[in-house]
């Protein structure tokens, strides 16, 4: 009698999976592109105003009046700019920007600074308290200080022919001393300052202390050049605050003498109409500066404010 033999079932071979390695790289990929893609819309959607406001910058007035406005213009007008230049005197409102912009900065790397490195490192008893009173100061808006402080400048005694008093006369009024001093020091600079300070090493402080180093040798020469990256910082800062201000420069002066550039560039808007091709061009010609200063600088200045702690 024939008996069958029974073969032996052969198991079917597990279908290959790809390495593990490769999917997280995969979704790692995905992730970054997804990333990079919000990232690109919103740049450009924040980009946006300053392209429309290059563009409406080298338009004709007539195509500015349109409805709907064409996104691309037609009629390439680079006499604008010098429409505009002609319109107002440009350079001397530029000349004057850059001396504030220019004391904002050197005025607020020395005395905070200076401010900073003692709250940050040197030890008494109102350190915390005063440290406090800077953070506090932060949170106050400048509009809610702008009417005490231009009256502290119109009162200022034995300036503008005010008596010892405070009265009698103009003050600080359309002068330098109202457009500068007011911005010397900014209580967020000193706390910047501060907080470049205290992620310096304190032995290094310590070793010069015992060397018989003075405390503003050690300030100036040893603690001072390991935040570079921090005063750049503050520096920006306060050259874009001082470029950009509007407000205080449009209360304390009226001569034109004294106008800097955000000032002048409201000369295109009269009461009755408003030139907008001029406006922008103007605007542009603002803004421009300030945009090459950030490009060129925009490495250090992620650096000071990642080395500062502040996100």
């Amino acid at each position: 009698m024939a008996t069958d033999t029974l073969s032996p079932r052969t198991p079917a071979a597990p279908a290959a999976r790809p390495p593990r390695s490769t999917s997280l790289r995969r979704q790692k990929r995905l992730a970054s592109g997804g990333v990079l893609a919000v990232l690109i819309i919103a740049s450009l959607l924040m980009a946006a105003p300053f392209l429309w406001m290059a563009l409406s910058s080298i338009r004709d007035p007539t195509e500015l009046a349109k409805v709907p406005m064409p996104l691309i213009p037609q009629d390439l007008r680079l006499d604008n700019y010098t429409e505009a230049l002609s319109r107002a005197p440009f350079g001397i409102y530029a000349r004057n920007s850059l001396i504030l912009a220019t004391a904002a900065a050197v005025l607020n790397v020395a005395f905070g600074s200076a401010c900073g490195y003692a709250l940050a490192k040197m030890r008494f008893p109102l350190a915390p308290a005063v440290f406090g009173w800077m953070v506090a100061c932060i949170m106050i808006p400048f509009y809610a200080t702008v009417i005490p402080v231009f009256l502290m400048v119109r009162h200022m005694p034995l300036f503008g022919g005010n008596t010892i008093l405070g009265a009698g006369g103009t003050g600080w009024i359309d002068t330098w001393w109202a457009l500068i001093v007011p911005g010397a020091i900014s209580p967020f600079m000193v706390f910047l300052f501060r907080q470049f300070y205290v992620a310096t090493p304190t032995e290094l402080i310590e070793a010069a202390r015992l060397d018989g180093v003075g405390e503003f040798g050690i300030y100036t020469r040893i603690v001072t050049p390991l935040i570079k990256p921090g005063l750049l910082t503050v520096a920006l800062l306060s050259f874009e605050a001082g470029w950009n201000n509007f407000l205080w420069p449009l209360l304390v002066t009226t001569s034109d003498s004294l106008r800097v550039i955000q000032v002048g560039i409201s000369s295109f808007r009269q009461e009755a109409a408003t030139d907008w091709h001029l406006l922008m061009a103007g605007t542009t010609l603002a803004a421009v500066p300030m945009i090459i200063l950030f490009l060129v600088f925009q490495r250090y200045f992620v650096e000071g404010f990642a080395a500062s702690g502040i996100k």
